[in-house]
């Protein structure tokens, strides 16, 4: 039984079109006898793209006792599961409590390096390269096992719900959000006499930790977690893993292809 939701706070992004859309918004839940507040809420609302939807889940802290929508106001939107024409009947099931709850993986990521450690939630995915856009040379680890020698621009390391972003740039498989997974997708990696890299994405089931340790030469990394960049010196080691912590994602339809029809083929 999904919990009934009484107190919303609005995250509008800093643009006119955002903004006109949040006056309509807040006007219509007011009415509807919702509260607009800024604190102890239900129910998180992005109003623009998904950097809105991400920087919102982002300010909560990854909060899994709450629940996270998107009102669309950019232009893909994947991750915003409310339309401007859908509003009404958003608030309306709102109103009914007739909504969908799907708990999605929030990638965990421990970077080491030879002075600290250094943790990070991210919703779609991390970027690991070398510090100065050199050539990356390090071992992709999965539990024990060693997966490959890695040399190549980098790997992104996405969740299921960022293979549709960044990931699918770089040739990345579309993943069903509601599985819990990794996916290691290869930056440009070379292949010759001399190296040997995957070229492909691989999937890689929740609970399992993905590794990456790099030589001893190579140890000066840029991070990118979800859009922000974080200059790392003397990493031993980069361990990221979809595990137990999940936030909740209100939906209004279960069809993940209907959203990917619509998003990327229509």
């Amino acid at each position: 039984m999904n919990r009934k939701i009484r107190n919303i706070k609005l995250y509008v992004n800093d643009n006119e079109k955002s903004k006109q859309i949040s006056k309509l918004v807040e006007e219509k839940l007011r009415s509807a006898s919702f509260s607009i507040v800024d604190s102890h809420y239900d129910l998180a609302i992005a109003i623009g793209g998904d950097g809105s939807f991400l920087r919102m889940v982002k300010e909560n802290g990854f909060d899994s006792n709450i629940y996270y929508v998107g009102i669309n106001a950019g232009t893909l939107g994947f991750l915003q599961e409310v339309t401007l024409d859908d509003i009404d009947e958003f608030i309306s099931n709102l109103q009914s409590n007739t909504f969908y709850v799907s708990e999605i993986g929030i990638q965990e990521t421990k970077v080491t390096t030879e002075k600290d450690e250094h943790f990070f939630y991210s919703l779609n995915e991390i970027v690991i390269r070398n510090l100065l856009l050199n050539t990356c040379h390090f071992d992709v680890i999965i539990e024990n096992s060693l997966l490959q020698h890695y040399v190549g621009d980098g790997m992104l390391i996405a969740t299921s719900s960022g293979s549709t972003a960044y990931n699918l740039s770089f040739g990345g498989s579309i993943v069903f959000d509601d599985f819990h997974s990794l996916q290691l997708t290869p930056i440009a990696p070379l292949n010759s006499k001399v190296y040997r890299s995957l070229r492909n994405s691989i999937i890689i089931p929740e609970n399992k930790m993905v590794t990456i340790v790099p030589k001893k030469d190579k140890k000066n990394f840029l991070i990118t977690v979800d859009g922000e960049n974080y200059p790392f010196e003397g990493v031993e080691k980069v361990e990221t893993v979809v595990d137990k912590k999940k936030i909740r994602f209100l939906r209004f339809s279960s069809n993940f292809v209907d959203k990917v029809y619509d998003k990327f083929l229509n």
